[in-house]
């Protein structure tokens, strides 16, 4: 979801939450490797030059996202329920934060759906 944020800006639902974020309506809250997956899938999966890789990076520098590290023990039962370490970071810091995720990932969605919803979803 958050790297269509940066690469797919013509979907709407994911555009109004971005012009909502770019308007001070909306406050992003992420945990620290979010950075180091986007930098990891435009570097292996997308093949970005090392320029456009460091462009991206000051990029990412520059989001104002807040950043919170989760707890561990809820990452940890996240885990446990079936998501791995990285997903489940961003399901506990969700509920760590009592706001909702949001996220186009099933497994989460079906997994967590107390705590995940889809964009443009209430």
């Amino acid at each position: 979801m958050v790297g269509r944020w940066f690469w797919q800006s013509d979907d709407v639902p994911r555009a109004a939450l971005r012009a909502d974020y770019e308007a001070g309506r909306l406050s992003v809250t992420v945990p620290p490797l979010l950075f180091l997956e986007l930098l990891n899938v435009a570097g292996r999966q997308l093949h970005w030059s090392l320029e456009v890789l460091d462009d991206f990076a000051d990029r990412l520098d520059r989001t104002g996202f807040d950043v919170v590290e989760p707890e561990l023990k809820p990452v940890a039962r996240w885990i446990g329920n079936g998501l791995t370490a990285y997903d489940a970071s961003y399901v506990a810091l969700a509920e760590q934060l009592d706001v909702a995720l949001i996220t186009v990932d099933r497994l989460i969605l079906k997994t967590a759906p107390r705590v995940s919803r889809t964009p443009g979803q209430s």
